[in-house]
C-alpha cells in the first residue's frame, strides 16, 4: 500500500512543489528505505580523493577547464534554521526542482533529524520540512508516507495550505474520496484561487454521487471551519516570485478561455443574423469579434457582406483590403471587393478583382457571371464618357 500509486490529476503541478525551490543544476539520484514518517537515509561510500561529492579526472589532476558550479543557493537563509540545516533544506529544494525526488527526500530527512538533535524549536520551519518531504513521497507514489508527513506538518501549523493540498492528493490517489473532498474544501476556505482544488472537488463530487448516491453529503466527515484569522494571515502572506508568475499564468489562461468563448458566441450570432437578413446587427457582432481577434481574416470578409448589403461600399472595400493583407490569395475578399468597386462605379478595378478570383479558382461561376455584368458596365461607362467628351 502506498507504492506505485496512480497519482490524481494535478498531483504533479505547482501545489506539490516544495517551498521556495531554487534554481541550479545537480546530478545523481538515490534510493531510500521506506519508513513511517522518519524517512530513510541513503548510505553512500564517498569516492576516494573526492571532496564534497565532486569527481576527478584520471591521474588525480584537477580539470582546469570545467566551469565552476554555482552553489550560492545553499547559503540562502531559511527561516529560523541554523546554517547547516538551512543548507540541507536548500539542497533538498534544489534537487526536488530538478526531479531528483529520492535525493531531495534524504536532505529533508536529514534536516528534520538535525532539528531534533539541535533542539530547534521552530514549528513553521519544521512544518515546511515535513510538507516538502511529503511532496517527495507524493511524487514517488508513496501516498501513505505522504499522508503521515502531512499530519505532522499540520500538527505543527494547523490549516497550513500546502500540507492540506498534498494530503488531499494522496487521499485521492488511494481512492479515499471523502477525506480528499474534505481536505480540498478546507483548502478553498483558505484560498479560493487554488484551481487544482476547484477541479478536484468537481471531479470527486461526481465520484461520490456515483459511489454513495443522492445522500453522499451525509456520509462525508465534518469539514472544519477555517478561522478568519488564518484566512487573513494567508491573504497577507508575501507572495513569492514563482507564485506570482503561476498566478499570472493562470489568470492569462482564464482570460484567454473567456475571450475565446466570447469570440465564438459573437461569431455564431453574427452568422445567424446574416442568414436572417439582419445585416446591421450582424455587422455589430463581427465588429465586436474584431476587437478580440483583429487578425481574423474571415471576420473582415463576413463584415464586408454586411456592408455591401447596406450599400456602404467604401467601408466594404476597406474590409476586403484588410482581409487581403492577411491572406493575399483570399478569393472571397477579391470577389467582395469587386462588388464594392462595382457599387463605387469603379468598373475597371471590379473587373481586375474578378479576374483575380477566376485565376485563383476558375470554377467560381458567380465571378464569371459578375465579370460579364461588370464588363458591360465598363463598356457603357466608356461610351458615356466618350459621348460627353468635348469635340476638338
Amino acid at each position: 500500500m502506498g507504492n506505485a500509486q496512480e497519482k490524481p490529476p494535478g498531483s504533479g503541478g505547482g501545489a506539490a512543489r516544495p517551498d521556495q525551490a531554487t534554481a541550479a543544476a545537480a546530478g545523481g539520484s538515490g534510493t531510500r528505505s521506506r519508513g513511517g514518517g522518519g524517512g530513510g537515509k541513503m548510505n553512500r561510500a564517498p569516492e576516494r580523493g573526492v571532496a564534497n561529492g565532486g569527481s576527478r579526472p584520471a591521474g588525480g589532476q584537477e580539470d582546469q577547464g570545467s566551469p565552476a558550479v554555482d552553489t550560492s543557493y545553499l547559503d540562502a537563509p531559511a527561516g529560523a534554521l541554523p546554517p547547516h540545516l538551512a543548507r540541507l533544506k536548500n539542497e533538498g529544494n534544489h534537487l526536488f526542482k530538478h526531479g531528483q525526488f529520492g535525493d531531495a527526500l534524504e536532505k529533508y530527512t536529514q534536516a528534520i533529524e538535525g532539528c531534533a538533535e539541535a533542539g530547534v524549536d521552530s514549528p513553521e520551519d519544521l512544518c515546511i520540512l515535513y510538507s516538502n518531504r511529503a511532496a517527495c513521497y507524493l511524487k514517488d507514489g508513496n501516498s501513505a508516507d505522504c499522508i503521515q508527513d502531512c499530519f505532522k506538518a499540520l500538527e505543527l501549523q494547523p490549516f497550513s495550505l500546502k500540507p492540506l493540498l498534498r494530503r488531499a492528493m494522496a487521499y485521492e490517489s488511494l481512492e479515499r474520496y471523502r477525506k480528499a473532498y474534505v481536505d480540498y474544501k478546507t483548502v478553498l476556505q483558505i484560498d479560493t484561487g487554488v484551481q487544482a482544488a476547484h477541479d478536484s472537488v468537481h471531479r470527486i463530487t461526481k465520484m461520490l454521487i456515483e459511489q454513495d448516491g443522492p445522500e453522499w453529503r451525509e456520509k462525508l466527515p465534518d469539514i472544519p471551519a477555517v478561522p478568519l484569522s488564518v484566512q487573513q494571515q494567508h491573504r497577507e502572506k508575501p507572495v513569492s516570485i514563482e507564485q506570482a508568475q503561476a498566478r499570472a499564468a493562470r489568470a492569462a489562461q482564464e482570460e484567454a478561455r473567456r475571450k475565446e468563448a466570447r469570440f465564438n458566441l459573437l461569431k455564431q450570432e453574427g452568422n445567424s443574423l446574416v442568414k436572417k437578413g439582419q445585416f446591421q446587427e450582424a455587422l455589430e457582432k463581427y465588429s465586436e469579434c474584431l476587437i478580440i481577434k483583429p487578425d481574423e481574416c474571415v471576420l473582415y470578409t463576413n463584415r464586408a457582406i454586411c456592408l455591401l448589403k447596406l450599400d456602404r461600399f467604401d467601408e466594404a472595400k476597406q474590409d476586403c483590403d484588410s482581409a487581403l493583407q492577411l491572406e493575399p490569395a483570399n478569393k472571397k475578399a477579391f470577389y467582395r471587393r469587386a462588388l464594392a468597386f462595382k457599387g463605387l462605379q469603379d468598373y475597371l478595378s471590379a473587373s481586375s478583382d474578378l479576374q483575380e478570383v477566376l485565376q485563383i479558382d476558375p470554377n467560381v461561376r458567380e465571378a464569371e457571371e459578375e465579370l460579364e455584368v461588370v464588363t458591360g458596365l465598363l463598356r457603357q461607362s466608356l461610351l458615356d464618357t466618350n459621348a460627353h467628351a468635348p469635340r476638338v
